[in-house]
């Protein structure tokens, strides 16, 4: 081994028993964050030769105003940042001192990016917050929303740092008016470690040493700070949980239950208990790739071994069995609206908490949060960066801790259905007390006798189509022809349910979403009784469609896609509603001002343009037929 080989192993070996400061930058567009980042690297003297080369060489290329090194494109590797200025993506950067490792998130600042800047904060235990006083000696709201959400996320060490004092000429006055403002904004907030420091980050001022333009600051600069704040908690002595990511299964005689443990400690012979099932067993074995472990603390990943076959899972909880977590299917949570399109209470979503992945649904929402002036305001909906309190239905019971005793097993995602796009972040605050109150009453007769009874199968014939292509006259012609054949059968309607069932409901998507959950319920229980429902809703939602399937079952949902062109709609419109909705006095009218999804795969294609009623419905009595709906 050469000399250089042996420093890089001594460096290395230094480097492991240094304390990990997660740190981010966040703010509002052009406060320079990304120039911060790179001037504390730069006069940290924390860069690579090729890398100032390399900064060097695309400051040049950018045209920095005197030859000066542009410091942001340290961490802008994105062309698009590059060439529009502004911080899309996260960037994470490693860097250590004599004292500290560090890992520091460069997040986004315009409000486009704000999911972006939730991501980085995630993981975050201290959060640098600039603000430009050259360009608004008032808080932003962008500023004003970062910190909101690393509050929200449990960063609870901030370092606000005032920047573009040298625009200000070094101003103490400036300063001390914009910390206040801030401080007390914090405050609201229940934020108490706040840390003002006045820098230039495109001059270095106070960035790693103390500037002589500013003598009336006595506080550290921003590099000494970072490597001295107390940030990390002391171990506190929580109870032991493990969620289980993997059974471990390589042959038949080994089965241990795999994860990474997220807090407490767990020691050979220790009796746990397994939730949601809380059966409890004794952990015979902690088995990791460097061998067995007689205890185990958070943070290592590890396979237990338990001295009994109990079912366990992916997304089940272990933990220690005198000191379970809640379980419950109905939770309040704080919500994070991320995605273009609205937050739709009604809508099926997926939750992802830690391991677990089930069907959620937002039933409420119970007030969404003015980020500037920390009022509760009322709403039905979430736009892109709102933020919300809400009730959430899961599909499934799920073991979860509050977040503000867990980040591990109080974080939760939104996916989409449909896009599998992530659309929401939130934490889990409790469980609803109905929750745990509501059982399900087993019933002597089922589905199958109530249906045999009738001489046929139950089942949901659902009409899904634009206004005006002739779902609502099928629907009639095909009740009328089960009536002759002695079926039992009832036609939901769309206009007739909001006369009464959902006479509360208007036209916007968040209504749209509701009406179709409402009537897929009420189907659900006509089919339950053994009936025939027909269902005529324009509908026109994919991921309620496949909600209303799902509900129902794959066996007894048969989806009509009654394909009409706009154009032939149009030329119907017995309603003349077309006529209104183009001239704009009918908001959210299907097909117009409002999208419709068509059916990717629908049971049933009719094409009213081309074929008449009656064929259509002998085409719906032969598929019924063929199904053994009709059966005698």
């Amino acid at each position: 081994m050469d000399g250089s080989e042996e420093r890089l192993e001594a460096y290395l070996r230094q480097q492991e028993h240094k304390e990990l400061l997660r740190f981010i930058t966040c703010g509002s567009v052009d406060d320079g964050k990304s120039t911060l980042i790179g001037r504390l690297l730069y006069e940290g003297k924390m860069l690579f030769e090729d890398q100032l080369a390399s900064l060097k060489t695309e400051s040049a290329k950018v045209g920095t105003q005197g030859g000066e090194l542009d410091f942001a494109l340290l961490v802008d590797g994105l062309a698009a940042e590059r060439e529009q200025g502004i911080t899309i993506d996260v960037a994470y950067r490693f860097f250590a001192t004599d004292k500290r490792k560090f890992i520091v998130a460069d997040t986004p600042g315009h409000e486009q990016y704000t999911r972006n800047m939730a991501t980085g904060a995630s993981t975050a235990d201290l959060a640098i917050i600039l603000g430009d006083v050259h360009r608004s000696r008032e808080l932003l709201t962008q500023t004003r929303r970062h910190t909101y959400i690393c509050s929200m996320l449990g960063i609870k060490k901030l370092v606000l740092a005032v920047n573009k004092m040298d625009l200000v000429g070094y101003d103490q006055a400036v300063f001390a008016a914009y910390t206040a403002k801030y401080i007390a904004f914090a405050k609201q907030l229940g934020i108490e470690d706040v840390a003002c420091i006045p820098i230039s980050a495109l001059l270095g001022d106070n960035v790693v040493a103390p500037s002589p333009h500013m003598p009336w600051y006595h506080g550290p600069a921003l590099l000494p700070y970072l490597e001295t704040v107390e940030f990390a908690p002391q171990e506190e002595k929580r109870p032991f949980r493990m969620p289980v990511q993997w059974v471990n299964r390589p042959n038949a005689d080994f089965r241990g239950y795999a994860g990474t443990i997220v807090s407490g400690t767990i020691r050979q012979d220790d009796r746990v208990k397994v939730l949601p099932s809380e059966q409890e067993a004794i952990v015979t074995q902690i088995v990791t790739a460097d061998g067995n472990l007689p205890a185990a603390i958070s943070g290592q990943a590890v396979t237990l071994v338990l001295d009994r076959d109990i079912d366990v899972s992916r997304g089940d909880l272990v933990c220690d069995h005198q000191h379970p977590v809640p379980i419950a299917d109905q939770i309040v949570a704080r919500l994070l609206w991320m995605a273009p399109e609205e937050m739709l209470p009604g809508r099926t979503y997926l939750i992802k908490v830690g391991a677990t992945t089930t069907e959620v649904t937002v039933t409420s929402l119970k007030h969404k949060i003015n980020i500037n002036t920390l009022e509760h305001t009322a709403g039905k909906t979430l736009a892109l960066n709102e933020i919300g309190v809400c009730n959430l239905s899961l599909a499934k019971a799920i073991p979860f801790a509050p977040y503000a005793e867990s980040r591990e097993l109080g974080g939760f995602i939104l996916i989409d259905r449909v896009t599998n796009q992530t659309v929401g972040m939130g934490l889990l605050d409790f469980p609803l007390r109905r929750a745990t109150n509501i059982h399900w009453q087993e019933l002597d007769v089922s589905r199958e006798s109530r249906a045999l009874q009738k001489g046929q199968k139950a089942a949901v014939v659902w009409f899904t189509g634009l206004s005006g292509s002739g779902k609502s006259t099928i629907a009639v012609a095909l009740e009328k022809r089960l009536f002759s054949l002695g079926r039992h059968s009832y036609i939901l309607d769309g206009d007739n349910v909001r006369h009464g069932l959902n006479r509360d409901l208007g036209f916007t998507d968040a209504d749209r979403v509701e009406n179709i959950r409402r009537v897929a319920e009420v189907a659900r229980l006509m089919a339950d009784a053994g009936l025939i429902v027909i269902v005529s809703f324009i509908s026109p939602f994919r991921s309620e469609r496949r909600m209303a399937r799902e509900l129902i079952g794959h066996g007894e949902f048969v989806e009509i896609f009654v394909d009409t062109p706009l154009e032939v709609c149009e030329s119907r419109d017995p309603k003349g509603l077309y006529r209104k909705a183009r001239k704009g006095q009918i908001p959210n009218f299907t097909g117009i001002s409002s999208a419709y999804e068509a059916p990717e795969n629908p049971e049933i294609r009719l094409e009213t343009g081309a074929q008449s009623v009656e064929e259509s419905v002998e085409q719906l009595i032969a598929h019924l037929s063929g199904s053994g709906t009709l059966k005698v």
